[in-house]
């Protein structure tokens, strides 16, 4: 067996969680050991970081077993980055609050207290990480916060790195840089709030030649380079489309995965050499498992390689897939994905799984779920609302849900469940809400403003005492999280408006559904006693004799408990309790 003389042990899966890196005196690769000791990842030289790959449980234990270790580095990211002619690894290391904030480099089979320091962010709510571009000529290093970001870049070759600013940060302008061909390639929101990508052959340059213009309420995606090909993304009503452009002749054409039209769609390199016409296309739909082709981009020919397996057997001719949109109060139209088995009724004897996020301008992809079927099989309807707050319609979708806007979040999504009920997909009361974290927040909300909608909610790891984690700046996520939800302490706007929606602030003596919500005892995101407090406040006041469960895991982070044992039970724990509470177990 392959032994590992560099070693990253930490939080994988628990994001903000510190990772240690074991040295030797030589470093060939990267070992990732989950905190719970059941899976590592590999990262090996030549390769991307963080190339994953499976092993069975406690198989690091023989990994690590007779190694000896010469150093040791501490509190980094855990993200870590080779230099092309493998003598040097870059990482990110954290402060007291778990945020990166310094790049170093350090020499493998020198000792640690030689490493360089090469970056440092002094911003209190920015935090760092490094790449390299597309064309290995440069590393950049971004700085950034939610909506503000900053480039600093170094040829590979530099002996002694020196970051140079691309563009010096402006507040609400988000960019990131590549090169390729000869040219600087920008993706940027100055002067385009959806986004566009501007290229010059300089990277100091002053003015920048429009490569990819921008569009009203479509978010204009980055670029992925090959030899004779640029390929890139938009994102519009929340659907993804993928454009290939031939380099030599300048013509850019749709790439057309599936006469579905509804799909999540997705392209990956097939070699690390980019001198070639193939790529792998993938896609689903939420009734059409994962299918991965060979694609050829000069003859546009295709071969299914891989294709996802459902054990039960699945046949996507037995689901409907709509998409269909709803007015929200004040007239926005909020797309909806909506899942169905054919032999379901639309008369409202139906129940309906509503989910929601809404938040930091995270998109709702129609992606593919086995674990769906589940509840679609037994007639209940899987809709997901793409409510303000993600950016399935741009950059303004986002600013219209976060903030001083945040309720339209919570609005869009009730004006869904009542769009719903009125379309006889559901009734009033069968209705089950689920959302985890910042979509705990919203369910929060909602139960709190419409409780007679639903019939249950499922509430994982939810950010219910928002305004209270809001006033603490000692918190890792707080600070950088201004300009999503606001500072409640130095702004009385922001803390009368948080307070008229957060959660636990606006528990009310009234009946409430069933409810479910889920924490976990080692999750610094958002930490237990949020949901904890939310629980006790509730059982106190509540009027009803529904359930109110509460259930914390002990050994687990924001993602749950990890392995794929872990999040199975834990799909199969939230289901139970929704079959439950739908009377059909």
């Amino acid at each position: 067996m392959k032994m590992f003389d560099i070693a990253v042990v930490g939080g994988a899966g628990h994001i903000g969680l510190p990772f240690s890196v074991y040295l030797q005196n030589k470093g060939n690769n990267v070992l990732v050991i989950d905190p719970n000791k059941k899976y590592v990842s590999l990262a090996e030289k030549g390769n991307p970081p963080f190339v994953e790959k499976s092993f069975k449980p406690n198989l690091e234990n023989a990994l690590l077993k007779g190694l000896k270790f010469t150093d040791k580095i501490e509190n980094t990211s855990g993200s870590i980055l080779f230099s092309l002619d493998d003598r040097f690894i870059f990482y990110s290391k954290l402060d007291e609050n778990h945020r990166p904030k310094k790049i170093f480099r350090h020499e493998i089979g020198k000792s640690i207290k030689e490493d360089l320091l090469i970056f440092e962010e002094r911003t209190p709510a920015f935090t760092v990480s490094i790449g390299i571009s597309a064309d290995e000529k440069y590393y950049f290093i971004n700085s950034s916060d939610h909506n503000t970001s900053e480039k600093y870049y170094f040829k590979s070759n530099e002996s002694l790195p020196k970051p140079k600013i691309v563009r010096k940060r402006e507040k609400g302008i988000i960019y990131s840089v590549s090169s390729w061909g000869g040219y600087f390639y920008i993706h940027t929101n100055k002067g385009a709030e959806d986004f566009k990508i501007e290229r010059s052959r300089d990277i100091e340059a002053s003015k920048w030649e429009v490569f990819i213009p921008a569009k009203n309420e479509t978010m204009i995606g980055g670029l992925t380079f090959l030899k004779n090909w640029i390929i890139r993304s938009e994102l519009n009503n929340a659907l993804d489309k993928i454009f290939v452009r031939d380099i030599n002749s300048n013509k850019e054409e749709e790439l057309i995965f599936t006469d579905e039209e509804v799909y999540d769609g997705s392209i990956s390199h097939t070699q690390k050499d980019r001198n070639t016409d193939l790529i792998y296309i993938s896609y689903s739909t939420p009734k059409t498992q994962a299918r991965t082709y060979l694609y050829n981009l000069k003859t546009k020919e295709k071969k299914l390689v891989k294709e996802q397996i459902i054990p039960t057997g699945h046949v996507p001719k037995n689901y409907i897939v709509q998409r269909i949109e709803c007015n929200s109060d004040d007239g926005r139209k909020v797309p909806l994905t909506i899942t169905r088995h054919k032999d379901t009724p639309l008369d409202g004897s139906a129940n309906l799984l509503l989910y929601g996020y809404g938040s930091y301008g995270a998109s709702m992809s129609p992606s593919f779920s086995s674990t769906r079927l589940s509840l679609i099989n037994r007639n209940i309807i899987w809709v997901t609302a793409h409510i303000r707050g993600g950016m399935e319609r741009g950059m303004k979708w986002w600013k219209e849900g976060k903030l001083l806007n945040k309720k339209n979040t919570f609005n869009d999504y009730i004006a869904a469940a009542k769009f719903l009920i009125e379309k006889k997909y559901t009734s009033k009361g069968k209705i089950i809400g689920m959302g985890g974290s910042a979509g705990g927040l919203l369910m929060g909300a909602v139960v709190n403003k419409a409780p007679d909608l639903f019939l249950g909610m499922i509430m994982a790891v939810p950010f219910v005492d928002s305004l209270t984690t809001n006033l603490d700046h000692s918190l890792p996520l707080t600070i950088g999280e201004f300009d999503e939800f606001g500072n409640a302490k130095d702004n009385k706007d922001h803390f009368d408006y948080i307070y008229s929606y957060a959660p636990y602030n606006n528990i009310k003596k009234m009946d409430y559904p069933n409810i479910l919500i889920t924490t976990s005892l080692s999750d610094n995101r958002v930490l237990f006693d949020e949901p904890a407090k939310f629980t006790a406040k509730l059982r106190d006041y509540k009027t009803d004799n529904n359930l109110l469960l509460l259930k914390t895991e002990m050994n687990a982070g924001h993602g749950g408990k990890s392995g794929r044992d872990g999040a199975i039970e834990e799909i199969a724990f939230d289901y139970a309790f929704i079959l439950k509470i739908a009377e059909k177990i």
